[in-house]
């Protein structure tokens, strides 16, 4: 008789512990629910959306600029020539072959 008693007790004390779980757990749940609402949902549930390559260079080439305005650097602008320049140099490496090559037929 002696161990029912003792086993009603301790089937008190787990049904009040469960009890005291359940009341954490929706404690817990209200908290995830306010957070949830707060911050749009998780992250995985969020539609993600692609930045086009272009956008990421632009993004890149501004992130560094900041870098190089915080270091006291000057961002190095991007050297570009112009088709007539372009031109001129082929014409001048046209040239030179062309000379080279008059020089190689002359000595053989």
């Amino acid at each position: 008789m002696a161990n029912l008693i003792g086993l009603a007790s301790f089937v008190s004390e787990l049904r009040a512990e469960r009890t005291n779980l359940v009341d954490r757990l929706g404690h817990v749940d209200a908290a995830l629910s306010v957070l949830g609402k707060l911050n749009g949902g998780s992250s995985h549930t969020k539609p993600r959306h692609t930045v086009s390559a272009s956008a990421r260079r632009r993004m890149s080439l501004a992130q560094k600029a900041r870098w190089a305005k915080a270091k006291g650097h000057a961002p190095k602008p991007k050297r570009t020539i112009s088709a007539a320049g372009r031109k001129r140099i082929a014409a001048a490496q046209r040239a030179r072959w062309a000379k080279l090559r008059a020089q190689q037929k002359k000595v053989a």
